[in-house]
């Protein structure tokens, strides 16, 4: 298939690029290659993508109209992944502008791009955020979820609704994955294991909010790509049983669904800092700090309707995943700290 991934030289959108096309698929990769994280990082992942064949690349924005609409014209995509994304939950408390215009506006020309160019199936991040206030655990995506603590979080349910009315009105397939807590090789600067890693290995303090207490439903990236792609493979049907009496969030009448892709079994921080320091054989000096503005005090993701539908569910246990990032880590960067690494 000629399928275009979003956010190609992002974390789980180089993974996916690269999954697709081990398989055969024709990837249209876009990216604007911000500056939010380390550039040179999306550039060393772009290149290795650019080496394969099948692979073609755009520079650009999602907030770009004209370009977008350009792109679906000339491209005659069959199906779309949209990764793109301003992410970050703290980052949006300081730059809410920046995730109106990528998260909104951008998903609006996306949509606009599907609707127009006839693409057999839309599939975007979503993410776990968007559980914020809630706290029946494990979280369902036929919860409520109309309680964000984020800003970042409001905008990824504004484009499940954005999604669902595309569906509704167009017939435009749509599947909306709710991402929980990503993590392993090639991971971004400004998530946890990559700045607790850096930091060990420099002899600096790390940050533990919540005095490591909350726990997160680690998920390894390999994970999250098979997870899509089964999902990319099953375009959406509507729900016949769907009732507006008792509405279920997760389907609807239009072709439209919702997932979570999470490792169902979550893990306190403190122990993953453990596992953390006996991969690099080093202890971490901590610095211990209350919860921050945004953030859910746990996650912990049922993923029963992912292993129904498409016969997958995430398996990695949090020990390799750990494992296999400060492997690549060590190799990526040279790290001159290599004599601190436990085998």
């Amino acid at each position: 298939m000629k399928i275009l991934v979003t956010g190609a030289a992002g974390f789980i959108g180089f993974h996916l690029s690269k999954k697709l096309l081990a398989r055969g698929d024709e990837v249209i990769g876009l990216d604007n290659l911000n500056d939010y994280y380390d550039v040179s990082l999306k550039e060393a992942r772009l290149a290795r993508l650019k080496d394969q064949a099948g692979f073609k690349f755009y520079r650009m924005d999602l907030a770009d109209r004209e370009g977008i609409a350009r792109l679906f014209a000339a491209e005659r995509l069959q199906r779309v992944v949209n990764l793109a994304a301003q992410a970050g939950v703290r980052y949006s408390i300081e730059n809410p502008h920046a995730y109106v215009e990528t998260n909104l506006v951008g998903f609006t020309n996306i949509l606009e791009g599907c609707r127009h160019h006839g693409v057999e199936h839309l599939v975007y991040a979503s993410s776990s955020s968007v559980y914020g206030a809630n706290t029946r655990m494990p979280f369902s995506v036929h919860h409520n979820v109309d309680h964000p603590l984020s800003l970042y979080a409001a905008t990824k349910k504004a484009n499940e609704l954005m999604a669902h009315t595309y569906s509704s009105l167009f017939g435009l397939p749509t599947t909306g994955l709710r991402f929980f807590t990503v993590y392993g090789p090639w991971g971004r600067p400004d998530m946890a294991l990559f700045l607790f890693t850096r930091n060990i290995l420099a002899d600096e303090p790390i940050n533990v909010f919540n005095h490591g207490r909350h726990q997160r439903d680690f998920t390894y990236v390999d994970d999250i790509v098979e997870g899509v792609v089964r999902v990319l493979d099953r375009i959406p049907e509507p729900n016949l049983s769907w009732s507006g009496d008792q509405p279920d969030p997760a389907s609807s009448s239009a072709p439209y669904r919702l997932y979570n892709i999470g490792n169902n079994r979550p893990v306190e921080l403190l122990r993953y800092i453990e596992l953390l320091e006996n991969r690099l054989g080093k202890k971490a000096k901590k610095n211990f700090l209350p919860l921050q503005p945004g953030d859910v005090p746990n996650s912990w993701a049922d993923v029963e309707d992912l292993a129904r539908d498409v016969g997958f569910s995430p398996s990695t246990p949090v020990e390799e995943g750990v494992a296999r990032f400060v492997d690549w880590y060590l190799q990526f960067y040279n790290s001159n700290a290599s004599s601190f690494y436990n085998p």
